[in-house]
């Protein structure tokens, strides 16, 4: 009996002691309040796997080489700036007040201005995005390069890989940086294999293992989607490079339903000086551009690339997410995959709804990941209280990543409405500036709201209070997901 009342007095002191550093460090680190409350009650309730998830995935550490890495693009980013033409700059103090607002504030955040002379295409659908890159690449004279969060194997996805093959073949620099945990499988195919002995360069990115866990964070991630082609065509959006007939058929969500831009023109040289600077971080290269010099275009869009990502101090991409919605002064219709939003996010919304905008939240009916799933449902009683219309797409897992504000401005890329995104991982967005294409996006925003089902406040809190119980448990653990 002594001993074991020796051991639990040992068991609790231990635990005291881990609770206090852990408290200590959260505090010290100043990290968002709602983040901090969840890391202290899951130290407390579970301590040793608590402190083993903080160690692992509580802070953003990058590595000291990483970090280093991405100083080095300091210089080449800044002779890019220096060399775009004044005309391809656009004027924000010439833009209307919330444009101007919003272009200045990601030119601080991020160092990218607004370009003009952009000509912005919409891709809607798998097939017609998968075949516009692989006839694109097919054109290429000097370079291909590509960063994917995920590339799965199959169908058109394999004539993207073809066209890739024969463009290294013919001598074209072709690059391509894959997350190494989304392109697991693929990193392990045939096609690396095939794609390596071709010439093309492919390159794991944020690489995990257990060595790396004691000096970086293992759960961020390269989300992004991006494509440049000869500093001439860019592509970004939702779509990885995957054909959804072949994609996690066993998810039972459907297919996922997606939209890239293909843009020429001014910003295709910014989204290149994006993919170098990832590309520099994980190789420690400075990327040769093409033989060609940038095409600035003479295209009537206004557009500003913004890459966001742990990487970047100020939490810019949810800045701008906020400051658009404070914006909106009409309408505001936001399409996300993960809707599991900050405290933040959450007033503005609301706030929005309050004041007489017609917010239209569009969420995908089933998603790949029952815990976000509930986080998510958590939330809507509060926003349809306050007047948010939220609508459930049926039409398959919608992963398309839009805001459309008042019909003019539009925020369009890889980034979901959740905390992972708008904080951790490193993103791509474009901020359109102009009508047409706002048009354009919200032509599609109302072909999902077409596929979609009304949520009704009434019925809404008719459901069961196991289920409520469900969401709000999952609600405590969204500042980690």
């Amino acid at each position: 009996m002594a001993g074991a009342s020796w051991i639990g007095t040992v068991a609790g002191i231990v635990h005291l002691l881990l609770v206090i550093v852990v408290v200590v460090r959260v505090v010290s680190r100043r990290l968002y309040p709602g983040t901090s409350l969840a890391w202290l009650l899951l130290v407390v309730t579970v301590p040793y796997i608590g402190l083993a998830l903080y160690i692992l995935i509580g802070e953003r550490p990058l590595g000291r080489r990483r970090v280093r890495r991405m100083h080095q693009m300091s210089e080449p980013l800044a002779r890019w700036l220096s060399g775009v033409p004044a005309g391809c700059r656009a004027d924000a103090s010439a833009m209307p007040l919330a444009q101007g607002l919003l272009a200045r504030l990601a030119d601080a955040s991020t160092g990218f201005p607004p370009l003009g002379g952009a000509d912005v295409g919409l891709l809607d659908g798998a097939p017609e995005i998968l075949s516009a890159i692989a006839r694109d690449i097919d054109t290429a004279r000097e370079s291909c390069d590509m960063a994917f969060y995920i590339w799965s194997e199959g169908g058109q996805a394999d004539d993207v890989a073809l066209a890739l093959e024969r463009a290294a073949q013919r001598g074209v620099r072709c690059r391509v940086l894959l997350d190494s945990v989304g392109s697991k499988r693929f990193l392990a195919s045939r096609w690396r294999k095939r794609l390596l002995a071709a010439g093309v360069r492919l390159v794991a990115a944020l690489p995990v293992g257990l060595v790396r866990a004691a000096f970086v964070r293992m759960d961020l991630r390269l989300h992004r989607k991006l494509v440049v082609i000869d500093g001439r065509i860019a592509y970004t959006g939702s779509m990885n490079l995957v054909d959804p007939a072949f994609f996690k058929q066993e998810a039972g969500v459907g297919k996922w339903v997606d939209a890239m831009l293909r843009i020429e023109g001014a910003p295709v040289a910014a989204m290149r000086m994006v993919f170098f600077g990832d590309w520099l971080a994980e190789t420690g290269e400075v990327p040769e551009g093409p033989a060609v010099e940038p095409v600035y275009g003479d295209g009537g869009s206004v557009v500003q690339v913004v890459p966001s990502g742990p990487d970047r101090s100020g939490d810019n991409i949810r800045r701008l997410v906020l400051t658009a919605i404070y914006e909106a002064r009409r309408e505001l219709i936001i399409t996300t995959p993960y809707f599991v939003p900050d405290e933040a996010v959450l007033v503005a919304l609301e706030s929005a709804a309050m004041r007489g905008v017609e917010v239209t939240l569009i969420v995908p009916a089933r998603v790949d990941s029952r815990l976000v799933r509930y986080a998510s449902r958590s939330f809507f009683d509060s926003l349809m209280s306050s007047g948010v219309n939220i609508r459930e797409f049926s039409g398959g897992l919608l992963h398309t990543k839009s805001i459309t504000v008042d019909g003019e401005l539009t925020l369009f890329g890889t980034s979901n409405l959740d905390i992972r995104s708008l904080r951790l991982n490193f993103e791509l967005t474009v901020i359109a500036y102009d009508a047409p294409l706002s048009q354009a996006v919200r032509a599609l925003q109302k072909e999902y709201e077409a596929d979609s089902k009304a949520l009704e406040l009434s019925a809404w809190q008719q459901r069961s209070s196991l289920r409520r119980l469900a969401e709000n448990t999952a609600r405590l653990a969204s500042p980690l997901l």
